[in-house]
């Protein structure tokens, strides 16, 4: 992959993870900041399938390379983040597979965030142990 290729462009956010895909015309690789998916996911399988939920749906896992940039958060925060870049760059590729990725639930960013921890409290919402005397 040359810098002159030409490609589509996706952002997915999830936690604190974001990620920035590239979408290339190839093989079917996938590498995230430089290493393999393999490699990068090599804690679990599952994650590695999620990840690959948007090319799958299409039935292009195999056409498209991807190149990933992931930071902050977890690998499941980050994993989600990715799916979400891929699903945006696929359908920024194409506008025809739009509603199939909607009706996949791919498009939709998850919005929920950790909740801050309160004063007074032990996290942001467990309390101190009751103690009658």
């Amino acid at each position: 992959m040359t810098k002159t290729d030409q490609y589509f462009y996706g952002l997915g956010r999830r936690k604190a993870a974001t990620a920035r895909a590239r979408l290339y015309s190839g093989k079917g690789v996938i590498t995230i900041n430089g290493k393999t998916a393999d490699e990068y996911f090599s804690s679990s399988e599952a994650l590695l399938s999620e990840l690959l939920q948007p090319l799958v749906l299409i039935g292009k896992e195999k056409q498209y390379d991807v190149s990933l940039v992931v930071s902050g958060g977890g690998l499941s925060g980050q994993v989600d983040a990715c799916k979400l870049a891929v699903a945006k760059a696929v359908s920024a590729m194409n506008e025809d597979l739009r509603s199939t990725l909607k009706k996949a639930s791919l498009l939709k960013r998850d919005p929920r965030e950790k909740e801050r921890k309160k004063y007074g409290l032990r996290s942001a919402r467990k309390r101190e142990q009751f103690s009658k005397r």
